[in-house]
């Protein structure tokens, strides 16, 4: 990548105001348009036709903070769960997106960033994603009241923008090893009761391998937030990368943004055992037979690059007893999960009815 004059610029989200009414325009999941709820006013979103910049990693790994891809954003700290998130100026709820809890819009900040390479845009927007949320809290058994009664509420489901990196690299690596080949032979054995019978067991024979394998690793994709206020069950934290826009703020307009606390430095550690996970699975298929052992392997990576990006999730929190609980629904594909309240009264009555039922039917069969 050729070198660039390092700028670090001032950010600051401009209020983007319909030109009919002076509402407010947010995006419009599924699109690329702002839109005005008050008028209909649409405006396209202007989407860069050269794509998305992949950006040398080795640059970015000496010097954070002076590059041409940096800038200042301002930054909001939640004081009771930890989270860090952005705020835009025309986003009006300064609540904390995982916590509930007001934000304090004078402790606001500025920080460095690397600015995103592209975003995946919310596919579905907040009335969708609080029908799903709405659907699975109902299907709960034995949850409390009051989160059914908040689950009528779509205050208490945001959408946010989660931050991942990503990894590209050449990858080549050496390898010794074992391949192994199954066969089989019949052996004799009693059963419990005496009697001799036979039985094939399945053996291996194992001949020494080696050899070398390539091939490019895209798009290895590392969270780059510790998520200390809730976690994303990895079981709907599940994105089609290949739904990634260029970055444009216009995508984030109505939206939190929650900014990265693992560093690049960690992610690319991060990145680099998943790579290795990638080479000895290619190791073992380049081995063949039926099974494998690989012994040793000498991975190296080339030309590597990497970007941030920004991919949607609607989040749900609510307090039950002093703890805090987080409901998720994936932003594009409306899967749906999180951790759940009981209702320690629901199942105590439930129990105690159980109980009557059966001691009644007790009471009459002893009475016939």
């Amino acid at each position: 990548m050729a070198e660039t004059e390092p700028t670090v610029q001032q950010h600051t989200e401009l209020k983007k105001s319909c030109v009919n009414c002076g509402a407010e325009l947010k995006y419009k999941p599924g699109t690329t348009s702002i839109t005005c709820e008050y008028c209909g006013h649409e405006e396209q979103i202007t989407v860069d036709p050269n794509g998305f910049e992949e950006l040398e990693l080795s640059v970015y790994l000496k010097e954070m903070g002076a590059q041409s891809h940096s800038e200042k954003i301002s930054m909001l700290n939640c004081k009771n769960c930890g989270a860090n998130q952005h705020v835009e100026e025309n986003y009006k709820s300064l609540h904390c997106v995982y916590c509930s809890m007001p934000l304090i819009v004078e402790d606001m900040y500025t920080e460095d960033w690397i600015l995103p390479g592209a975003v995946l845009p919310f596919q579905i927007d907040q009335k969708k994603s609080f029908q799903i949320f709405k659907k699975w809290v109902d299907g709960l058994w034995w949850a409390p009241n009051n989160l059914k009664k908040a689950s009528l509420d779509p205050q208490f489901t945001k959408g946010l923008y989660l931050p991942f990196w990503t990894f590209d690299a050449q990858l080549r690596a050496s390898y010794t090893g074992q391949r192994g080949v199954y066969y089989y032979e019949s052996q004799t054995y009693r059963d419990s009761k005496g009697n001799t019978k036979t039985r094939r067991v399945r053996k291996t024979r194992w001949y020494p391998a080696s050899g070398n394998i390539s091939g490019f690793v895209d798009d290895t994709l590392i969270k780059a937030s510790k998520q200390r206020a809730g976690r994303v069950p990895k079981a709907i934290a599940r994105w089609n990368l290949k739904k990634l826009e260029p970055f444009n703020t216009n995508f984030l307009t109505g939206f939190v943004t929650e900014k990265y606390t693992i560093p690049l430095q960690k992610g690319h550690l991060e990145s680099k055992e998943e790579a290795r996970r990638i080479a000895d699975r290619w190791c073992k298929s380049d081995i063949g037979g039926d099974t494998q052992r690989v012994s040793s392997m000498d991975m190296r990576l080339s030309e590597e690059t990497f970007k941030h990006i920004l991919l949607p999730m609607y989040v749900s929190a609510y307090r039950y007893n002093g703890k805090e609980y987080n409901f998720f629904v994936n932003g594009e594909t409306g899967a749906v999960s999180g951790n759940r309240p009981y209702s320690f009264w629901k199942i105590f009555f439930a129990i105690l009815a159980v109980l009557i039922v059966i001691g009644i039917a007790i009471y009459f069969g002893q009475e016939s």
